[in-house]
């Protein structure tokens, strides 16, 4: 049987990167690195056949989607269940902003990623089961044949923890840094881990 290939990349650098922010729902634009780093890999990709190109419906997401698919002639298909984890009232804060006004929560936050409950948002739990029924639709459209989404870090480790097997609480063991390409193989029902989190060649 001829694998699946998913080609996973996190969004490029936003525009909000220096400050830490939380953004998640926020819909910030890419900056000018995340530009070169989704450029970058765009051309690690251009010699990759390509069937099918999807992203989070967020900007950054889509824009990192349409420099991607551009060689091949491919604009991203935008997917809502995609985006990033809901942060709730955090949405726009600074790690040390939360800190300060809610530092029980953060604690906990800490202290327990998998599980905890963004105030007025998403849980890790929240997001996976909205983002792996979406994710694993897409794949099983493209059966033995490869394509390329472009999601967040959230998102994107959350997948890789449960097609991997592996518990949420392990989610920031898998980075996905800013542009980063990661790949995935599905062989039948088994998940292969080919390259994580790539950095793109600036």
């Amino acid at each position: 049987m001829t694998p699946t290939i998913v080609y996973l990349l996190r969004h490029g650098e936003v525009a909000l990167a220096e400050t830490r922010r939380f953004i998640g729902h926020l819909d910030v634009p890419l900056s000018p690195r995340g530009e070169r780093q989704a450029r970058a890999q765009a051309e690690r990709l251009r010699a990759r056949e390509i069937h099918g190109l999807f992203s989070s419906d967020l900007g950054r997401a889509v824009r990192t989607g349409e420099i991607v698919g551009a060689p091949h002639g491919l604009a991203p298909v935008p997917v809502p269940a995609l985006r990033e984890m809901a942060m709730g009232r955090w949405d726009g804060l600074t790690a040390m902003e939360i800190r300060q006004r809610e530092p029980e929560a953060f604690a906990a936050w800490m202290g327990d990623v998998g599980r905890f409950q963004f105030p007025d948002g998403e849980s890790v739990p929240d997001l996976l089961a909205r983002a792996w029924p979406a994710f694993l639709a897409l794949v099983e459209a493209h059966a033995g044949r490869a394509l390329a989404i472009v999601a967040h870090g959230g998102t994107n480790r959350a997948v890789l923890c449960h097609a991997l097997g592996l518990p949420l609480g392990r989610l920031l063991a898998l980075g996905q840094d800013y542009g980063a390409l990661t790949v995935l193989e599905r062989r039948a029902d088994r998940w292969l881990l080919r390259q994580l989190n790539e950095s793109p060649l600036l």
